[in-house]
């Protein structure tokens, strides 16, 4: 199997590390970049950013040359990675999975060398709705007409949440060629590192009382998040006894900060800044509700995170993580985007009832245990071996085939 990814992230690696150990799958990676893997300013925090977890460990990896003058910025020119050509013509691989946007040069070279060779492809979206992140209309009415012949082209489009299934459904697609996989994490490393977290500590160093409630907002601060709606909403609420966390940084963070000294609860509000991987656990841990008010969310798997360390989620209709992971009034709560009235109120309710938000952080935990990277690794596997069927090929050694043909 070759899987062609634009670049390392803290999400993926582990997939990859535990897809490495599958038995009878010989897996390689092919990055068309390493961002991510260096420090580096990222666009979306504002800050310099380097993961402080491994990302290059545990599996096999290529990575390939880009030859594109415009690396950053500019999606259908950012990646051009010719060597993907030969990669695939070659390599006799038995599938190919594209993990990297279908804006990209380097996205077609592999799926023309992979058509050309006879070997199945499966690619998909992460995106549970046809509106664009800017919502310009005319963006959707491409997608409408584009996307059914697009996704057409896959052996099998991959679906992360119900709610892209559902979309694949509605582009004309069958369900013998949707294949749901979990958008997962490493559910593992986030549960045991959220059982050695020391609450009190944490709160402390917040200078939070230990029995506050709070809320936590952990994201870019960017528009299309929505801080703002949470900042407005929990100055609503009127909680005496409420704390408001935000975990990240962007562009909104210094009106953010601004806004609250003028709604007068800047003493009930935290800026963490730019938290990393890390970091992250005892974040989480440390807080009761998680709140992601996006209005334009493809997924979210910081949904994942956080109920994997007891947070009840809160999320706005727009996020995908909300179809399958947060079930009402028991993991969480779901709420119209761009609604402050009603994201108070769902606080509200939250907040309300102390041993019952307890008992809701548990059962999003309990939830998570069937929303894994085992999931996804065997639904995958799956959805291959269902490609496959079309287009039988003989197998051989995908590390050193793809070594060969690089030095070729």
């Amino acid at each position: 199997l070759l899987q062609v990814a634009s670049h390392p992230t803290q999400y993926s690696s582990p997939i990859f590390r535990l897809q490495a150990k599958y038995p009878g799958l010989e897996m390689m990676v092919a990055y068309c970049g390493l961002q991510g893997a260096h420090a580096e300013i990222d666009p979306g925090f504002g800050v310099q950013v380097k993961w402080d977890v491994p990302l290059l460990e545990g599996y096999p990896w290529v990575e390939l040359r880009n030859h594109s003058v415009f690396p950053r910025g500019f999606p259908v020119l950012g990646f051009f990675n010719p060597s993907i050509w030969r990669l695939i013509r070659k390599g006799n691989f038995d599938a190919v999975i594209l993990y990297i946007s279908y804006l990209t040069a380097t996205f077609w070279l592999a799926l023309i060398a992979a058509k050309l060779s006879g070997v199945p492809v499966l690619f998909g979206t992460d995106a549970h709705e046809l509106t664009p992140r800017d919502h310009r209309n005319w963006k959707t009415g491409v997608k409408r007409f584009f996307w059914p012949w697009l996704f057409g082209l896959a052996d099998v489009a991959l679906a992360p949440s119900s709610g892209t299934v559902s979309l694949m459904r509605s582009l004309g697609l069958p369900d013998a060629r949707i294949a749901l996989t979990p958008y997962s994490v490493n559910n593992e490393w986030w549960i045991e590192k959220s059982k050695q977290v020391d609450r009190l500590e944490v709160r402390t160093r917040w200078q939070i009382p230990a029995d506050a409630t709070i809320v936590l907002f952990c994201a870019k601060l960017q528009p299309w998040k929505r801080p703002q709606d949470l900042l407005r909403a929990f100055a609503k609420v009127h909680a005496p006894g409420g704390y408001l966390v935000y975990a990240g940084d962007g562009p909104l963070r210094a009106a953010l900060e601004s806004e609250a000294r003028t709604l007068e609860i800047a003493d009930k509000v935290r800026f963490l800044g730019f938290v990393n991987q890390s970091a992250l656990p005892e974040t989480y841990t440390a807080s009761d509700i998680f709140v992601l008010p996006s209005e334009h969310e493809p997924f979210g798997v910081v949904v994942n995170e956080a109920m994997l360390c007891g947070c009840a989620a809160v999320v706005s209709d727009r996020v995908g993580a909300g179809f399958d992971l947060v079930q009402e009034d028991v993991t969480g709560f779901r709420f119209p985007a761009a609604d402050e009235n009603a994201l108070a109120r769902v606080l509200a309710r939250a907040a309300s009832d102390r041993r019952r938000l307890l008992q809701m952080g548990e059962a999003a935990r309990v939830r998570m245990e069937s929303w894994s990277p085992e999931q996804n690794i065997a639904t995958t596997v799956e959805a291959i071996h269902r490609a496959v069927q079309l287009h039988e090929r003989p197998r051989g050694d995908a590390a050193d085939r793809t070594s060969e043909v690089l030095k070729s």
